[in-house]
């Protein structure tokens, strides 16, 4: 019913469920317990994983391994993590059980309205296991009235789930709602219990849009003035679910938190039974809503292992996901996450964007504000191919409502403007070396060496830096490694050589970085990563910015020109210089450790 890949953990890589339980007993073995050891084994494996550990952990030890961790742990770092020790059924039976108790209404609102029909199936299972009654007495028992009629209708877990959405019946449900509620005196419950309990969530979503063309206001609206108590929050709940399930639980999650005081079991049941869900989807929807991240609502609500469990749940996640997806199918998951912090939030959200996007965004940000990175400026537009640069061209007027052109021209100037504009125009020749033009463009910048060009005033000395922007800006990289090794085989002298003595400022940097990516671009970025961590420091912008580009590109051999240049592994450089899950997603985006 309400289905979403937002937010999935996959299964730890390398899962050894006898080693897992070995590493739970040590944790709790002797006086105290290692609680750091134990939350981070346990949020990092998958509900099925831990399943295995449960198992394991009998074999091994003959004991149960949720005993021990009731009796190891306490308060609600214990009930977090026993629960996430339970599988989605039996924690699911256990709300609803407990909730009995009271009555929790809201517990059994939450559950009851947001759950598949096979959750619902299994839970009724799992309750029956664990407690040996029958769920559906129990809620008969417990409740009354039409919040007990519709609690009872979604047990059932006989949702239309076809998907196939008959448009009669579509305009006849919304008819019957409004004759129903708002075109009589009083209401008839049982007709919406009846749609809202039983149509699939499609057909719904269309009947909610007829339904306010007819009665000019929205279901929601409709709802709040025909029913009350219990009842009312159950059916706006559906609702809400109908719509949106992550946007439902991004409400409930932001409730539980704000004011003073933590609503902890809503925090916790939440937290856990959508961490395999949609638990991305929730945090996009929170972020949009609330205009705050759920990972600082968390951070700032929370203390101690509690709050870190429930960051590691949240983080995880993200890691998996992301880094070990290529760009194609991070596109189907973007807008799921835009709420990470600092530098990882960079690092992620940079992953989330199509390669065009991420260009266009880092030019963006190398222009604005107090001072330009001229070097990012250069390093992406030397390094881009004419195909790549068109792209950037589009996302960057489609986002900024600018051209990137204008951009580049507001905020630079003289020859390196010149030499940007050039570059940005994505003209760069395609094809082999004409080796009778590779010549006489050798000849033109070795008549260029012969002219002092630190003579602003020269003219011919202006004509000849302008036709050696041309051979550098314009020549494909076969043509002009032709160029080189014939300049080489006339001057007995590296191009390289030349830039770096004649030319000076931005103009030297950017040719310099042509002839560097002419003549091995991996090597060239092997270079700029290097540059980005070695001293006090780390250029995290640059890093993101290579990282995330060239890992579906070159990153392999980027990978191997560090290791011969520096003698040392990108890897090792990498968890040398970087901390925290910002050390882990590059690592996971580096790969080998070569």
């Amino acid at each position: 019913m309400f289905s979403s890949s937002g937010g999935k953990i996959t299964d730890a890589p390398d899962f050894d469920p006898s080693a897992d339980a070995e590493a739970l007993y040590s944790a709790m073995k002797g006086i105290g317990s290692d609680k750091e050891a134990i939350l981070d084994l346990v949020t990092s494996r998958s509900n099925a994983q831990r399943q295995e550990v449960i198992a394991a952990y009998k074999s091994n030890f003959g004991k149960d391994l949720i005993d021990d961790l009731k009796y190891e742990l306490t308060g609600k770092f214990e009930r977090l993590i026993v629960s996430l020790m339970r599988t989605p059924a039996y924690h699911d039976a256990k709300e609803i059980h407990d909730a009995g108790a009271g009555t929790n209404e809201r517990c059994l609102i939450e559950v009851m309205a947001s759950r598949t029909n096979q959750q619902m199936h299994d839970m009724v299972a799992a309750y029956k296991d664990a407690y040996g009654s029958d769920i559906e007495e129990d809620i008969i028992a417990d409740t009354s009235g039409h919040f007990k009629k519709m609690l009872i209708v979604l047990l059932q877990g006989t949702r239309d789930e076809s998907g196939v959405v008959d448009a009669d019946l579509v305009e006849q449900d919304a008819q019957d709602l409004y004759a129903a509620g708002e075109e009589q005196w009083g209401t008839d419950e049982a007709k919406f219990i009846m749609i809202l309990g039983n149509r699939s969530v499609t057909h719904l979503r269309m009947v909610f849009d007829a339904y306010e063309k007819i009665a000019e206001v929205s279901i929601e609206d409709s709802i709040k003035s025909e029913l009350s108590g219990d009842f009312e929050r159950l059916m706006l709940a559906v609702v809400q679910c109908i719509r949106s399930v992550p946007m439902f639980y991004a409400k409930r999650l932001y409730k539980s938190m704000k004011g003073l005081g933590t609503a902890d079991n809503t925090l916790i049941r939440i937290m856990i039974s959508r961490s395999e869900i949609d638990m991305l989807d929730i945090r996009e929807c929170f972020r949009l809503r609330y205009e705050t991240s759920l990972y600082n609502m968390i951070k700032d609500d929370t203390s101690g292992d509690y709050k870190r469990t429930l960051l590691n749940l949240y983080e995880d996640a993200i890691i998996d996901i992301v880094a070990q997806r290529s760009n194609t199918q991070r596109q189907e998951i973007r807008q799921t996450f835009k709420s990470l912090l600092g530098r990882d939030e960079r690092l992620i959200i940079g992953l989330m964007l199509t390669p065009a996007e991420f260009d266009a965004k880092m030019m963006r940000k190398a222009m604005e504000g107090a001072g330009t990175d001229e070097h990012a400026l250069i390093e992406i537009l030397v390094t881009r191919s004419n195909e790549e640069i068109h792209a950037m061209n589009a996302a960057y007027q489609n986002a900024y409502k600018k051209s990137l052109e204008e951009a580049i021209q507001s905020d630079t100037s003289g020859h390196f403007c010149r030499i940007l504009v050039s570059l940005v125009q994505g003209a760069r020749e395609e094809g082999p070396a004409d080796v009778e033009r590779a010549d006489a463009d050798a000849q033109v910048i070795y008549c260029l060496t012969l002219i002092e060009l630190a003579d602003a005033c020269n003219a011919e000395s202006d004509d000849m830096e302008m036709k050696f922007m041309s051979i550098l800006c314009t020549r494909s990289f076969p043509h002009l490694r032709r160029v080189f090794q014939e300049f080489v085989r006339c001057t007995n002298k590296d191009i390289e050589q030349i830039v770096k003595k004649e030319m000076s400022g931005d103009v030297k940097n950017a040719f310099y970085a042509i002839v560097r990516s002419v003549k091995n671009q991996p090597s060239y970025f092997a270079d700029r990563l290097y540059k980005a961590m070695k001293g006090l420091g780390t250029d995290d912008r640059a890093l993101i910015r290579i990282m995330v580009s060239r890992c579906e590109v070159d990153l392999f051999n980027i990978r191997k020109e560090f290791k011969e240049t520096h003698d040392v592994s990108l890897h090792e450089f990498i968890q040398g210089d970087t901390s925290g899950d910002y050390r882990k997603t590059l690592l996971v985006l580096c790969g080998g450790e070569d």
